[in-house]
């Protein structure tokens, strides 16, 4: 269906590809890994026919329909969110706008001449839009951004209010609800919801045309590819089976990969030896022609390239007292919007909390009322009850408007420097170094980082100076997945109490010990972390029912 043959590509002075080929068939599904840079977009563009190799061919099978959805969506207002979908439903929303046209038409005592044609015009018309299940087109649409967590309201309004995270799931449900022969999904499961996530990878196993997707959400990838393909030093490899059987395969390559280098440095060492040790005697000047003559030909061995990753360590924070934070009959409501009646919810020292709820059951208005407590400034409060921070607590606060609070001017290492003016120089390379920001990086302005970079800055700052209490709202929305992989670790090993939010089930699984779960019925606490809250519960998420 669709083949990149021996491409090469070059940005600017980086060159991303070179005699790179890889296939794509119906009914595969494909994860594309890579580290940050190495040219994924560049790939979707060029099979979206957006950008054309320097060298080497893409083909695509002629007929075929391809769907891209990318990060970059472009501007959206003007109409609703089920309209803007309905818009991205290729053929059968050309011929739906062709219908409106003749159905005016058919109405306009100016166009009475041309009456016939109108009719004979918008018979075809109505019998292709009948073949392409057009009539349920709207249905579908509404089932869709359903799915994607759009209540009847935001599904109605204008597409133009909406934030740009919601933007994202319109142009998300344009692709899906197109059914295209082949899906290029970049980065898809960015901006969802658990739920929503959830039903993504449903609809995603459930599609039979060909799928090639990236996503920094190692449980999402899983479950739905079958084939990886890695890009790494301008080559593309593919690997069968899902992320964890590449990564398991990965790792016995680079072992064997090692293993060969070792073995052939160990020959060629003793090679050498001999040569020098016999190259001034004459008695032995045919040997050593011969060995000479035998190295020149040996082809050497590559050793494997090391994926760079520095583990960050914690210092140990101060201890707390043993009660960390209560929460006592609290009530809160946003205008007639109740969030919370009565609740009463005590965190405990060395408990790590994972919150779990729908769409607008009151995840993060938790934290921030833990937040306020803290800080005893402006936030959200509590309509009645209290909020009580325990003994010696000491808070680390992660939340999406974290990011907005860097100095733009400021680089990274001035930002880090101007936080920890105690810390010598290595020290805060080595901190910049943790969490992604090596050599040149440093140097780099605020206001020029990525999301994903704006956040493990502030995660760097926050962490440097461990809290005895660690407060996170959807701490790895931006985060690559050697990045996520470094936090899980270090908070694996963190000795202090945590409270999140995350829809990253992988990140869910590994660090929580205890699960709040937030419903209309009311609050639900449950002993064990995340996987036991699947095994008892037989759903993934609050909004989810088996079957």
């Amino acid at each position: 269906m669709i083949r990149l043959d021996s491409i090469a590509k070059q940005h600017g002075h980086q060159l991303l590809f070179l005699e790179a080929s890889m296939g794509l068939q119906k009914g595969e599904k494909i994860g594309l890994v890579g580290p940050n840079g190495a040219g994924k977009s560049t790939i979707f563009r060029m099979i979206a026919g957006q950008e054309p190799p320097d060298d080497g061919r893409v083909l695509v099978e002629g007929g075929m329909t391809i769907g891209y959805f990318s990060q970059d969506v472009g501007e959206m207002s003007g109409q609703s969110a089920v309209a803007a979908v309905m818009d991205g439903a290729g053929p059968v929303s050309a011929l739906a706008a062709e219908m409106a046209k003749l159905e005016a038409a058919m109405v306009d005592p100016e166009q009475a001449d041309a009456m016939e044609d109108n009719v004979a015009r918008y018979g075809e018309v109505q019998a292709r839009f009948q073949e392409l299940d057009g009539y349920a087109l709207e249905d579908r649409a509404r089932e869709v951004l359903a799915g994607l967590s759009f209540s009847e309201e935001r599904m109605d309004a204008d597409v133009g209010l909406l934030s740009g995270g919601w933007k994202m799931r319109v142009a998300l449900a344009r692709i899906l609800l197109m059914r295209p022969d082949a899906m290029l999904l970049d980065e898809p499961s960015n901006h969802l919801d658990l739920e929503s996530l959830i039903w993504l990878e449903d609809f995603l196993k459930r599609y039979e045309g060909a799928l090639l997707m990236t996503s920094h959400d190692r449980e999402f990838m899983n479950r739905i590819v079958n084939k990886i393909v890695e890009i790494d030093g301008g080559t593309l490899t593919t690997y069968s089976g899902n992320y964890d059987f590449y990564e398991q395969q990965r790792a016995l390559s680079e072992k064997q990969r090692q293993a060969q280098f070792e073995r052939q440095q160990a020959m060629l060492a003793k090679e050498i030896e001999f040569i020098e040790r016999f190259k001034a005697r004459a008695s032995h000047a045919a040997q050593v022609q011969s060995r000479v003559k035998k190295l020149e030909k040996i082809e050497r061995v590559e050793p494997p390239k090391r994926r760079q990753t520095v583990q960050f360590e914690f210092r140990s924070p101060p201890r707390s007292g043993d009660d960390v934070v209560n929460f006592r009959n609290v009530s809160k409501a946003y205008g007639s919007h109740k969030i919370y009646s009565d609740l009463d919810f005590l965190v405990k020292r060395k408990e790590r909390w994972c919150i779990l709820g729908a769409n607008g059951a009151g995840k993060s208005t938790l934290l921030k009322l833990v937040a306020e407590a803290a800080e005893a400034g402006q936030g959200t409060t509590p309509d009645k009850g209290t909020v009580t921070m325990g003994a010696s607590v000491k808070m680390g606060y992660f939340a999406q408007h974290s990011m907005d609070l860097l100095d733009g001017e400021e680089t990274v290492f001035e930002s880090l420097d101007s936080s920890f003016p105690q810390a010598g120089q290595g020290t805060l390379r080595t901190l910049a170094g943790c969490f992604g920001f090596s050599g040149d990086d440093v140097e780099k302005p605020c206001r020029v980082l990525s999301g994903g970079e704006k956040a493990r800055l502030v995660m760097a700052k926050m962490l440097f100076d461990p809290p005895n209490f660690l407060v996170l709202d959807e701490p790895t929305n931006h985060l690559d997945m050697a990045t996520k992989e470094m936090l899980v670790a270090a908070l694996a090993e963190f000795e202090g109490t945590m409270l999140f939010v995350s829809h990253d089930r992988y990140f869910l699984a590994r660090l929580s010990n205890r699960v709040l779960e937030l419903t209309p019925e009311g609050l639900h606490q449950y002993g064990g972390g995340y996987t036991e809250y699947v095994a008892r519960t037989g759903h993934e998420a609050p909004g989810l029912h088996p079957g």
